[in-house]
């Protein structure tokens, strides 16, 4: 029969880890006599992350004695501990491969339910000092697993483990784990997972975006970057400029989604413009002045120069519907939504373009949109100069009576996305889009008190290896050998970051690539899909433009 042999809990700590600081639950210790386990934890437990742990769904946390023997073996450590894994029940038996998801268990006078396997997490690996661990736990089909709470009691090591239900379809916690991780997946065993009710709903979400993936919207394009001819140069506003692109040769051009931009090099930097017109003859990228690659682009380009120029790319993209479409932008903002607004030439959809600007002289392409809107059959414009104290707010949309089923697009500043996406949700507008240059919020599990910096290069010798752009943050380094991959690089130049396992095992960190490849070491367990790196395993193997 299986058995309890150690109850360990922790609460939440502030830890130093590679010149951060972690808030983390992961250390847990060996505890004696009765603790009660509650809906949300055992007494005297606590998670330190609870978007990736925690909660009703992952409220214990259990790891098998047999695994532990499996990683004296393997890690050549005689130094684990129960507990030491994170988890709150240390237990014999209950192995990953005969344990199912939904399966009942009796612990004391408690009750409790298999939910998930272990969340990938790079903190067991910095508990151990083990930092690969995330990636092996998966790939030697050991993660362990979480319990939900049916009936609180009281729990003790020493306490028998009787199981009192089988989970539906009999899937266990090993099979779940690399359904999720690992390729070559299979169908039907995806729909039997969808079809357990004890599955928390995390992992169900994941496994239907499997079963329906979403369509990429990428376009025909070409590797890298190639050359393409300045053939006319438009003064738009006060501060923006239309900059007209074909190839020299007069060969067509892919044609992009409505919404997409294209990345330039110019001036020896990397900058990406939304398309605010395109067509297989040419396309059109709308520049405003404000750094010094765009200050190049205004005052330096000439008509006949050439620009290198990485194909179209992005998914802030107009669906194909019959819904209304809300078409909102501030700015500059305006050159994404007004390539929208050039597709929905011929549409019979109800179509609302809302603007603001400073003032009537820095407002761009006031004449075409009212061409565009004037030819559909039912258009709505309203345009607000902040100059004349008009302001595109959350009280400007209430006065609109925007249709709740509509589909609505917006880019602008960070600020007026916020503040727009806000308000159209609280009028009904679910259906919200937005597109978001420079740099993305970083995903960061754990980290606190980091202060956000302006990207620049990093401390230490100059590096002699292949040149990293990180294109969204505005940089170029020269790769150094004592990096152990393109995340620390990037975190080492203040580069905002997405990761979470830091092994190549949940694509939290997949980037695309927009010229270049890399060197996997460790080799992810599935690889990421074309165009795209996972930086936390990987290696320039030459130079590289990242969209970071």
């Amino acid at each position: 029969m299986a058995r309890l042999l150690s109850l360990n809990v922790g609460m939440p700590k502030d830890v130093p880890w590679q010149g951060r600081t972690v808030h983390t639950g992961i250390f847990k210790h060996p505890v004696e006599g009765p603790r009660m386990a509650r809906t949300l934890n055992v007494d005297g437990d606590g998670q330190g992350d609870l978007g990736g742990h925690g909660g009703e769904q992952r409220a214990v946390l259990v790891y098998q004695q047999q695994s532990y023997d499996y990683w004296r073996d393997e890690l050549g450590r005689d130094d684990l501990e129960y507990g030491n894994f994170g988890e709150n029940f240390t237990v014999d038996g209950l192995l990953d491969d005969e344990v199912h998801i939904g399966d009942r268990y009796r612990i004391g006078n408690a009750e409790f339910e298999v939910t998930q396997p272990r969340v990938t997490c790079f903190r067991v690996g910095m508990r151990l000092n083990e930092p690969e661990i995330p990636s092996l736990l998966v790939a030697r089909h050991r993660p362990g697993f979480y319990l939900r709470v049916i009936r609180e009691g009281e729990v003790r090591a020493g306490d028998d483990i009787v199981r009192t239900a089988v989970g539906r379809h009999e899937m266990n916690v090993a099979d779940i784990d690399a359904l999720l991780y690992l390729p070559n997946r299979d169908v039907v065993q995806l729909r039997k997972a969808v079809d357990i009710p004890a599955l928390s709903p995390g992992w169900q979400s994941s496994f239907r975006d499997l079963l329906e993936p979403k369509a990429s919207p990428v376009t025909t394009g070409w590797p890298g970057f190639r050359p393409l001819r300045v053939t006319k140069i438009v003064p738009e506003s006060t501060t923006i400029a239309s900059v007209h692109l074909s190839t020299p040769d007069g060969s067509a051009l892919p044609t992009p989604l409505p919404g997409q931009f294209l990345t330039v090099r110019a001036d020896s930097q990397v900058r990406s413009y939304s398309l605010s017109a395109a067509s297989e003859d040419g396309y059109r990228i709308s520049v405003k002045r404000d750094g010094a690659v765009s200050t190049f682009l205004h005052t330096k380009i000439r008509e006949g120069d050439t620009l290198d120029v990485a194909a179209p790319r992005g998914d802030f993209t107009l669906v194909d519907s019959d819904s209304p479409v809300v078409l909102l932008s501030a700015g500059v903002g305006i050159t994404p939504v007004l390539a929208m607004l050039r597709a929905l030439k011929g549409s019979t959809r109800e179509v609302w373009w809302l603007h603001t600007a400073r003032s009537a002289a820095d407002h761009a392409f006031a004449d075409e949109v009212r061409q565009l809107l004037g030819d559909l059959p039912e258009a709505h414009e309203h345009v607000y100069y902040t100059s004349e104290g008009h302001r595109l707010n959350a009280d400007a949309l209430q006065a609109l009576d925007l249709p709740t089923n509509a589909s609505a697009y917006m880019c602008g500043p960070a600020g007026f996305m916020d503040d727009m996406t806000l308000a159209l949700k609280e009028l009904g507008i679910t259906d919200v889009h937005s597109e978001l240059f420079g740099a993305l919020p970083a995903i960061n599990p754990g980290i606190v008190g980091a202060v956000t910096k302006t990207p620049h290069q990093p401390e230490g010798p100059v590096g002699t290896g292949p040149r990293i752009t990180f294109a969204r943050s505005g940089i170029t380094v020269p790769w150094r050998r004592d990096f152990e991959n393109l995340l620390e690089l990037a975190e080492a130049c203040d580069v905002p970051t997405r990761w979470a396992c830091r092994t190549g095992v949940c694509h939290t960190c997949m980037t695309p690539v927009l010229s270049g490849d890399v060197r996997y070491q460790p080799d992810p367990l599935e690889p990421p899909e074309p165009g795209q790196a996972l930086v936390c395993c990987s290696r320039p193997a030459d130079d590289l433009v990242l969209d970071l």
